[in-house]
This record gives C-alpha cells, structure tokens and sequence, in this order.
C-alpha cells in the first residue's frame, strides 16, 4: 500500500505541478486556448486564476517533498486534503457551467486525492 499511495501521490504531484505552472506563465486568454476544457476561467479574473496556480504548485510540492526530504511528513496528506478542496472547487464550476463530462474528471481527481489522504492519515501513514 505504501508503494501504491508513493506512485499516486508522485503522478498528481506532476500533473498539478505542470498544471499550476502552466496557470502562473500563461495569460488568462493563452491558458484557455488550451483547449475546450480549459474554458472555466472565463468565470475568472485573470488575479483569481494566478491565485489557483499558486494552490496547485504549493499544493502539488506538499505531496511529495514533505515526506521525500523526511521533514514534517504529516504535511502530505493535508495536501491532499487541500487539493480536494480545489477539485471539488473544480466539479463545482463545471456544474454551474453544465460541463457534465468534464466535471467526472474533477471528481476522479477530487477522489484520487480523498484515497491519498485517507491512506496517509490512517492507512499507511508516513512517520
């Protein structure tokens, strides 16, 4: 299970790494041209979708590094509890945009990363 919650919180480390990232370079009108799914941030100031970029890398750097460097790994899983919050955050933009298919892949994201907190609070816990 250790190996398992390791190899999930590396690969959403990443892609909320590169994700929050591409958030701060971008411009607001760059970032959605990305494509159809990367349309919520007309529901956004281009300040509010800095502020999400900056959640996610922070959010995506406690993940790992926490536990990886050995200091304050209890960080981990309130990371991923964080980054449940910005998903459900998420799901909820694409309700009221009525973004059906593209709300199921916040919520597997937003339960990718309820099992990852479940797991280090309680199932595997790094110490």
């Amino acid at each position: 299970m250790n190996a398992t919650l390791w190899v999930m919180a590396i690969v959403l480390s990443l892609a909320f790494l590169v994700g929050g990232a591409s958030q701060l370079v971008m411009s607001k009108e760059k970032y959605r041209s990305l494509g159809e799914s990367q349309h919520w941030v007309d529901d956004f100031g281009a300040g509010h979708i800095k502020v999400i970029g900056v959640i996610k890398v922070i959010g995506a750097l406690g993940l790992v590094l926490p536990a990886a460097v050995g200091l304050a790994p209890w960080v981990v899983p309130l990371a991923a509890s964080g980054l449940m919050l910005v998903m459900a955050g998420a799901a909820t933009t694409r309700f009221r945009r009525d973004e059906w298919q593209l709300m199921v892949g916040d919520v597997i994201f937003l339960s990718l990363f309820a099992f990852l907190a479940w797991g280090r609070f309680g199932l595997e816990p790094l110490t």
